[in-house]
C-alpha cells in the first residue's frame, strides 16, 4: 500500500515538474528578449533538451543575423538538429553555416557534418543508395578544402563505409540477375539476358571497384553465370560460351586458389572440356 502511495505521490510531482518546465518554455518563448531566448537555447542545448533548443534557435538565427551570435547559433541549430536526430535538416543548416560563413568559426566542422548528416541518414544496400552518394560527395569535398583536418581520418572510414555499401548494392543486384536466370529454366531468352546482366553488372562493379573486400563474390557470380550461358546456349554458340566459361574458371582458379569455390570450377572445367572435346 505504502508502494502504491509513494509511487503515486511520485508521478504526481513528476506531472507537476513538466508542467512547470513546459510553463517556463512557452513564457521564454514568446518574450521579446531575445538575448534572454538565446541564452535558454543555449542551456537546452548544454543539457540535451535538443528539440527545445531547435525550436528556440529556428526563429532567433533570423533574428542574430548580422550579430556577434549569427555564426553560433546558426551552428548551434545544426549540431540541435543533428544531436536530435533530424539529419536532412541538420545537413541543410551545416551547408547554409557554410556558405555563409566559408571562413567562418565553424566552417571547417561545418563541412564536416554535412557529409556526416547525411552518413546518418543513409539506408541499406538493398534501397535507393542516392542519398549514399550525396554523403560521398560531401565527405570528398570535405576531404579536398581540409586535408589536413583532425577529422580526415573519420571522413575517410566513413567514405570507405560508403563506398562498400554501393558495392554491396550491386552484389545485390548481379545476385538477383542470377537467381532470375535459373528461375525461367532452361534455354530462355529472358535466362539468358539475366545471366548476361549478371556479369555485366559484376564486371562493371570489379572495374569501379577494383579494391572492394567482394571481389571474389562478384568474381564467383561471373564464373557461375557464364557456365550457366553455356549450358542454356543455342547449338551455333555453344562450344564459343564453353571455352570463355572455361577461361573464366582457371581464371578464378588462378586468383583464389583457396577458395571453397575451387571445387565448383574444377566440376565446370571439367564439363567444358568434355564437351568441347565432344
Amino acid at each position: 500500500m505504502k508502494k502504491n502511495v509513494f509511487k503515486i505521490w511520485g508521478m504526481a510531482l513528476l506531472l507537476v515538474l513538466m508542467t512547470g518546465c513546459a510553463a517556463e518554455f512557452n513564457k521564454v518563448f514568446k518574450s521579446t528578449d531575445y538575448n534572454y531566448r538565446y541564452e535558454y537555447a543555449k542551456q537546452c542545448f548544454a543539457e540535451g533538451k535538443y528539440t527545445r533548443a531547435v525550436t528556440l534557435l529556428q526563429d532567433l538565427i533570423t533574428l542574430k543575423k548580422g550579430t556577434l551570435d549569427a555564426q553560433e547559433s546558426l551552428y548551434m541549430l545544426g549540431m540541435a538538429q543533428y544531436m536530435d536526430g533530424d539529419y536532412e535538416s541538420a545537413s541543410a543548416t551545416f551547408k547554409k553555416y557554410y556558405q555563409t560563413y566559408p571562413r567562418g568559426i565553424y566552417a571547417e566542422k561545418a563541412c564536416f557534418y554535412i557529409g556526416q548528416s547525411l552518413y546518418e541518414g543513409t539506408p541499406e544496400p538493398r534501397l535507393d543508395q542516392t542519398p549514399t552518394l550525396g554523403a560521398i560527395n560531401a565527405y570528398q569535398q570535405f576531404l579536398d578544402i581540409y586535408p589536413r583536418s583532425e577529422l580526415r581520418k573519420t571522413a575517410q572510414d566513413r567514405l570507405y563505409e560508403l563506398q562498400d555499401k554501393l558495392v554491396q548494392k550491386e552484389l545485390l543486384s548481379a545476385e538477383l540477375y542470377y537467381n532470375l536466370g535459373g528461375y525461367f529454366g532452361n534455354i530462355n531468352s529472358n535466362n539468358e539476358s539475366n545471366y548476361i546482366s549478371c556479369i555485366i553488372t559484376a564486371e562493371n562493379a570489379l572495374k569501379s571497384y577494383p579494391y572492394s573486400n567482394w571481389r571474389k563474390e562478384f568474381a564467383v557470380l561471373i564464373m557461375k553465370s557464364k557456365f550457366q550461358l553455356a549450358e542454356n546456349s543455342s547449338e551455333d554458340r555453344r562450344l564459343e560460351r564453353y571455352r570463355d566459361a572455361e577461361d573464366e574458371c582457371y581464371g578464378f582458379l588462378n586468383e583464389y586458389p583457396d577458395a571453397k569455390e575451387s571445387e565448383l570450377a574444377n566440376k565446370y572445367i571439367a564439363k567444358c572440356k568434355k564437351v568441347i572435346k565432344d
